[in-house]
């Protein structure tokens, strides 16, 4: 028989949700709303006062080719952050999971890089890869390659993908081990004693099982990309060169906070928050389908 706890009274559920409540209010809808609200209007440089626009920061928007161009760019961006971060993630957790001798202390090694923060994960970058002094771009240039993220576009990408799937890699780590041991054993014997080899058993068993943990870590990645690596972006590049790794989150910045443009900043961040919940919401509509829990 099924026990259920109940309680007798409303105040205590109350009670138990209103922090939670409180704290989704001041820092999400509050902000939110303030956003909403700032987006139909245009604030002089001084901010003394706001000339009402209605829809008319979001009609510039459309029209701007830059902001257009930042769409795709956060895309390309959103994608590599995601692919590499999980593909290098899922194969360090298959190498951790088979390992015997030195297991815990590969696994404690491979946890440290999540207490980075992005900001400083960029930092690090910028020195391993700085054109005068980075250790990476000297070694590049024994080699005949001339390394220059500052002017060429295509170099400055792959850097801070790198730098923020690295930042990434962990907190991926974490949970794919996780799935990987909760995966029983017997299911694996059973295969190889019918003549499975490893690559087999991985593509018929193990991954339709790691489905569900595969499906979570590609939503939060990709709202990852879309927001928590700003801090990479903002030391390492500056949305340069020529606004190449200028994402939808960077550009809101650089043209609220530099440009002092609040109205098209508010809009933009508008925008951004209907396209992630968006989504979202594409996510769980069909690629959850074909996920096996």
């Amino acid at each position: 028989m099924e026990k259920r706890v109940t309680f007798k009274g409303i105040w205590l559920p109350i009670l138990l949700v209103a922090p939670q409540i409180i704290i989704t209010a001041i820092f999400f809808f509050y902000p939110a709303g303030q956003a909403i609200w700032q987006s139909l209007y245009i604030p002089d440089p001084f901010g003394l006062s706001m000339q009402w626009v209605g829809l008319g920061n979001f009609e510039y928007l459309a029209g701007d080719p830059y902001y257009r161009t930042s769409f795709i760019t956060t895309a390309i961006f959103s994608i590599l952050v995601t692919v590499v971060s999980m593909g290098v993630a899922l194969y360090l957790a298959v190498l951790a999971d088979r390992l015997i001798k030195g297991s815990g202390a590969y696994r404690t090694l491979l946890i440290w890089p999540y207490a980075v923060a992005p900001a400083v994960a960029g930092v690090l970058w910028l020195f391993m890869f700085n054109t005068r002094v980075g250790v990476v771009a000297w070694y590049l240039g024994v080699l005949g390659y001339d390394w220059n993220h500052v002017l060429n576009e295509g170099e400055a990408m792959g850097l801070v993908v790198v730098a923020s799937a690295w930042g990434r890699i962990s907190y991926n780590f974490l949970f794919f081990l996780a799935g990987l041991q909760a995966i029983p054993k017997s299911v694996i014997e059973a295969a190889a004693i019918d003549g499975a080899r490893f690559w087999t058993r991985f593509r018929t068993i193990v991954w339709p099982l790691l489905s569900p943990t595969t499906f979570f870590l590609m939503v939060v990645n990709i709202i990852y990309a879309f927001f928590e690596t700003f801090g990479v972006i903002h030391t390492i590049t500056s949305g340069g060169p020529q606004q190449a790794t200028t994402i939808l989150v960077y550009k809101v910045f650089a043209d609220g906070f530099v440009g002092q443009d609040l109205g098209s900043s508010a809009a933009q961040s508008v925008v951004l928050l209907v396209l992630v919940s968006i989504l979202t919401v594409v996510q769980f509509k069909f690629v959850e389908r074909r996920v096996h829990y």
